[in-house]
């Protein structure tokens, strides 16, 4: 069994408190868990572990459906970590592991990982066709021998925090929902590809990010951001969008860096998401998109001042 080969890789050399799930946008229910967990692992000294996907479930036992991510994998497994969490056990969310049952994947958690509690949110299920849910696991607690506990959902304003309503903030370009339900800046990483050069002849050269075809991008639109570049933070503005101007049809993610000079071609490169300045839109002439760039650069050193001063 390969899910069995994958756990048993781990070995840890403590016994473990778990919790396992998507983690997806690793937001501030996620957050209030892993504290809880980390807490509680470390009064009963325990390692705290966490089990989650390099797939997403609802895409393997929904075929067709293709969800994307909010965190890559690699940015999701540095927030657990940086959560405090001792130990993070990815999964490929395979046929196999959707087959098993509760008892069964339970079972290979104690035989692997040593657990002897589990930790998770209201609405989380595993096994075959979402069998085992909290009740069914309260149960299974009882009789493998492990503890079990349900942490409430976090409401914040009258709204459950969810990856689902981050999503959806994140669809509306709603950039200070989005810091709102996840604590932080929503940021993008890709590498730095080559483009057409229309933003230099313009006069605005910009740092053209490669995204991954699976990560979930804001609605169309110029945002005020913080690019990552040589290990400093530098204020910049952001386009996300086909540029209609030019009758484009191909999604791109264009940030000019504010009094930079330097080559980025190649490298990974990151910006952080601080607030939406406009929708995209067609202009009718080269002239009147210049004259809104400079408007749109102006008004995103405001943004970005401001926020330097809170």
């Amino acid at each position: 069994m390969q899910i069995r080969k994958e756990l048993a890789k781990v070995k840890p050399q403590k016994e473990m408190l778990l919790t396992i799930g998507v983690f997806d946008g690793v937001h501030l229910g996620h957050q209030r868990l892993l504290a809880r967990l980390r807490d509680e692992a470390r009064r009963k000294s325990w390692l705290s572990g966490v089990v989650t996907f390099s797939s997403h479930p609802e895409v393997v036992l929904s075929k067709g459906n293709e969800l994307l991510w909010l965190d890559d994998l690699e940015t999701r497994v540095s927030l657990l970590r940086d959560a405090g969490v001792d130990v993070v056990v990815t999964l490929p969310f395979s046929s196999e592991l959707a087959q098993l049952s509760a008892r069964e994947f339970v079972q290979l958690l104690k035989d692997c990982l040593k657990m002897r509690g589990l930790i998770v949110g209201p609405d989380f299920a595993l096994g075959k066709d979402r069998e085992g849910d909290v009740d069914k696991l309260r149960l299974l607690g009882k009789k493998m021998g492990f503890s079990f506990e349900v942490i409430p959902a976090t409401v914040l304003d009258g709204q459950v925090v969810s990856s689902s309503a981050i999503r959806q903030a994140l669809s509306q370009g709603d950039m200070r929902m989005v810091e709102k339900l996840t604590g932080r800046l929503f940021s993008l990483s890709g590498q730095v590809v080559t483009g057409d050069g229309r933003g230099r002849t313009l006069g605005f050269p910009t740092a053209n990010l490669e995204m991954s075809a699976e990560q979930a991008l804001p609605g169309d639109g110029v945002y005020a951001t913080i690019a990552h570049v040589d290990h400093q933070l530098m204020p910049s503005v952001t386009n996300i969008g086909v540029r209609p101007t030019f009758e484009g049809s191909k999604h791109l993610v264009e940030t000019y860096i504010f009094d930079y000079e330097g080559e980025l071609i190649g490298q990974k490169f990151t910006i952080d998401l601080v607030d939406k300045i406009r929708d995209e839109k067609r202009f009718d002439t080269v002239e009147q998109l210049k004259a809104q760039i400079k408007k749109d650069i102006e008004q995103a050193r405001q943004i970005l001042s401001e926020r330097m001063k809170q």
